[in-house]
């Protein structure tokens, strides 16, 4: 590995605040007296990304020399995050940046504090990607990451009379210091058109995909520093622009809207992540995402191969591109594309190219969230693909009907073409599938997960080609979420077992040495303390609610899902208020219910839960009897900058999906960084940290993925639940009466009658479990040192 012992020279914070105020006079035009907070976030940012660029350039020099094979990570996401105290940390300069901007009189963390959260990503799937490319440049492997550089990213979430309402997140009206623009890697990308095939002199068929319409993608760089080394990798985001700018005839008419219509029309491409595929027009747009930055990628991952060697024979061991969830799975016909009609490779070699460079991950249970696209808008922007796909499919099958002839309900089932009702508008081309086929790896994100996937919902595929599929259970980088979140809690690990877990997780083994150790104990438990201190003060300043510092913070914060089960931690608030009404002097550990997470713009019952757990917060928090008791914040707007402060001053980590639903669950992985304990089923990765941490440092309850399984096919009453269950049956009737939304009594309803119908995600099954469970975290954490 590439890793230089670091010394920090004595005149180094001089150097850097020459650097600063260079960038201060020349880059901003600005002076001590003119530059506003934002001004300084953007020189120190400037100078930062200064000490990244030699790295940058000579780590890309060294792949080059030693004909590295390289990493191509494609997602469409990447949720960054904040960069600056990052880089400052992989760089080893974190003090010398404080101490400079300490000669200036300046605040460090208020310089810290100006940054946007780089807006290019959802969830779990996203942060996965941006760990991923912190973990390759600190182990020095040649890697890239390749997505959409959307100008709004995933929305705003402001909170107005307890619901969500989206706002656009332009998180580069400001500008952003950290990318590079190379305008002159442009790449022209087709949609629509019409195919022309001709044969040549000797019976050789050439295809050609030419007319439609072309946008060109332009690549933004942002450097990917490594923790204590020299590398420095790429992250290379595309951006849509016209191909060209406007029409000047019609300008030249005077119709000048008309002029400019076409280029606003192709930039829409990289403009919004994921825009909602409710409507027509959005999944049409969400196709041309998909298919703009695969394109885009997979020109610059050939182009970067043609450089160093004379064909794509040797592409495989050269390259190895892994497919970030169903999104970016077009990848596969596109290297189809351009292996046999540019580079004229039969077809045979071209697959193996293909299948052999390609790996796939998938990121879920939920069969509806398995992407597939409707053969006609292929058709219509992807008519080459489509034949290409048409031809994999058929071949596939091939090899399906003589390893089980006569079993055409098979071939049916494992078809990459879904034919729906069999009208052509029904059928649809089922893109996981398309992943495996074209892959020669498959992974699964847990280790549930993965036998999951091949038991259930990739079976057939398992069971004909066991041997690509595997796991890779996901993981999070310590150096944001311990190093960079939690630096006194690092300090303390570091000061009694060195620093070599920063980059070796498995070092933290050593600390079980130091668990009797009184003051360690004392060390942890204070620090925990100051964060619960840093977090009550920002829940008191956005939200006007008194926090007792004292209490139980008990949180839940993730994407809003129904399988994610924020609603039945929810019933259990609800259940404990109803409890003190009942006996106001009842003995009860007084506790502080967190929540944050975003829900779709178009998942209306997501957004019904929100505005829930708004209204339950505001009855609870409003009445004296509760004061002491219980609090329920709902944090509005979460994301990576906020996580990062909620995560250090969690007691209690909510992972209470149904079991079997959740691929994997990273958040889990961050509270139990940050010294949280688990309430949780065997569900995605809970089943992983369980084994890791001790089944005693773990909260089970619930039903198992067998028994859910069990439960569903036997019949699945939910209302029984309710009728024999007389605290969840108060708990539901008082959330229908219209109690928490007087205004609007019925608004709830709908929640509940669902409930008591259908029940999806069982919560009411494992309600009275959790329950107990619950009750078991009161009394541990009324004992400190358990």
């Amino acid at each position: 590995m590439n890793r230089p012992v670091r010394m920090a020279a004595p005149n180094e914070a001089a150097a850097l605040l020459h650097s600063f105020t260079n960038h201060l006079l020349y880059s901003l035009a600005k002076d001590q007296y003119s530059a506003t907070e934002l001004d300084r976030y953007m020189s120190l940012a400037l100078t930062v990304r200064d000490r990244l660029i030699e790295r940058w350039i000579s780590t890309q020099q060294r792949y080059y020399q030693k004909d590295a094979k390289r990493v191509y990570y494609l997602s469409a996401e990447f949720l960054m995050g904040r960069a600056l105290a990052n880089n400052l940390i992989n760089l080893g300069i974190l003090d010398v940046a404080r101490d400079a901007m300490k000669m200036l009189n300046l605040d460090f963390a208020d310089v810290l504090e100006q940054e946007v959260d780089a807006g290019l990503g959802n969830g779990g799937l996203g942060r996965l990607a941006a760990c991923y490319l912190d973990s390759m440049a600190t182990l020095d492997i040649p890697g890239y990451g390749y997505g959409i550089r959307y100008e709004f990213g995933m929305f705003d979430q402001e909170i107005k009379d307890g619901g969500q309402v989206e706002k656009p997140d332009e998180w580069l009206r400001l500008g952003n210091p950290w990318e590079i623009s190379r305008p002159e890697y442009g790449v022209p990308v087709r949609f629509g058109g019409h195919v022309e095939e001709h044969g040549d002199d000797h019976g050789h068929l050439h295809v050609r995909w030419t007319g439609g319409e072309q946008v060109v993608g332009m690549p933004y760089d942002t450097p990917i520093a490594g923790y204590g080394c020299n590398t420095v990798n790429t992250l290379r985001l595309w951006r849509a622009r016209a191909s060209s700018d406007f029409d000047l005839r019609y300008f030249n008419e005077g119709d000048y809207e008309k002029a400019v219509l076409d280029k606003n029309r192709s930039e829409t491409i990289s403009k919004v992540l994921y825009p909602s595929d409710v409507k027509v027009f959005g999944r049409e747009l969400r196709l041309k995402q998909q298919y703009f930055f695969v394109a885009c990628s997979l020109h610059d991952i050939v182009r970067r191969h043609l450089v160093t060697h004379p064909s794509l024979e040797n592409f495989p061991d050269k390259v190895a591109i892994q497919l970030n969830d169903t999104h970016p799975a077009i990848t596969i016909p596109e290297l189809m594309r351009i292996l046999v009609d540019e580079h004229n490779m039969p077809w045979e070699k071209a697959w193996e190219v293909t299948q052999s460079s390609i790996g796939y991950t998938n990121h879920t249970l939920l069969a509806e969230a398995l992407e597939t696209w409707p053969v006609e808008l292929f058709q219509r922007l992807l008519p080459r693909h489509l034949a290409i796909i048409y031809e994999i499919n058929r071949r596939f099958l091939r090899q399906v009907m003589s390893r089980y002839p006569m079993d055409d309900a098979r071939v049916s089932r494992m078809s990459l073409i879904d034919e729906g009702s069999g009208t052509p508008e029904s059928r649809r081309i089922r893109m996981a599938y398309l992943a495996v086929v074209g892959s020669h790896s498959v992974n699964g994100v847990a280790a549930l997960h993965t036998e999951l996937l091949k038991a259930h919902l990739l079976h057939d595929f398992y069971e004909m080609l066991p041997e690509r599929f595997h796991n890779v259970t996901n993981g999070v980088t310590p150096r944001r979420w311990l190093l960079a979140a939690n630096p006194q809690l690092a300090d303390a690990i570091t000061a009694r077992i060195g620093d070599g877990w920063i980059t070796q997780l498995e070092q933290l083994e050593q600390l079980v040495e130091h668990a009797d150790d009184p003051a360690f104990r004392d060390e942890v438990r204070r620090i925990k303390q100051q964060h619960k201190e840093q977090l009550a003060r920002y829940i008191e300043a956005e939200h006007r609610v008194t926090i007792d510092r004292a209490s139980l913070f008990d949180v839940q914060i993730k994407r809003l899902h129904e399988y994610k089960r924020q609603l039945l931690n929810l019933l259990h608030v609800v259940a404990l208020y109803l409890r003190v009404k009942k006996n106001p002097d009842l003995p009860m550990l007084p506790r502080t219910f967190i929540f944050g997470g975003k829900a779709a713009p178009a998942y209306a019952t997501a957004k019904l839960i929100i505005k829930l757990i708004n209204s339950v917060g505001s009855v609870i928090n409003s009445d004296p009897q509760m004061n002491g008791k219980l609090r329920v914040i709902f944090l509005a707007n979460y994301r990576v900058s906020l996580a990062e402060r909620i995560f250090p001053a969690s007691d209690l980590s909510e992972q209470i999906s149904t079991a079997g639903k959740e691929a994997s669950g990273t958040g889990n992985m961050k509270f139990s960084l940050n010294g949280a304990l688990t309430i949780g089923t065997l569900d995605g990765a809970n089943i992983e940290i369980r084994e890791e941490v001790g089944a005693e440092n773990f909260f089970l309850f619930g039903l198992t993925a067998p028994q859910v399984l069990d439960l569903q096919r036997s019949g699945y009453r939910p209302r029984e639940y309710y009728e024999q269950n007389p605290e969840l049956k108060a708990v539901l009737d008082l959330i229908a009466s219209g109690f928490f939304e007087p205004e609007h009594p019925d608004v709830f309803r709908p929640l509940v009658q669902s409930l008591l119908e259908q029940d999806t995600y069982m919560l009411l099954a494992d309600f009275q479990s959790y329950a107990e469970c619950q009750e078991r975290v009161s009394k541990v954490f009324q004992d400190p040192d358990q």
